[in-house]
């Protein structure tokens, strides 16, 4: 992992909002955007712009299936954001 990497999967897990997302999804293992909508209290386009930082970071990836994007933890996550996973359960 690079410094970069490791910069932004930081920076993606720095906000209450971005954490909120990931226990959501550490709990159900994959999610629409509208889904974490009620647990992270915010709009849909508020969570759609978290759920593209988490993915860009490498700690979220999507899938799209029909007209719906499905989002999960990466299968690959940096060490690093991995670790943090067992302080957030």
């Amino acid at each position: 992992m690079t410094t970069i990497q490791l910069e932004r999967a930081f920076k993606a897990l720095a906000n209450r909002r971005r954490l909120n997302i990931i226990v959501h999804l550490m709990n159900k293992k994959e999610a629409t955007v509208g889904e974490p909508v009620a647990v992270v209290h915010a709009s849909f386009p508020t969570v759609s712009k978290h759920l593209s930082i988490l993915t860009a970071a490498g700690v979220v990836e999507n899938e799209r299936r029909q007209m719906e994007v499905y989002y999960r933890l990466a299968t690959s996550l940096p060490p690093v954001p991995r670790s943090i996973q067992k302080f957030l359960k």
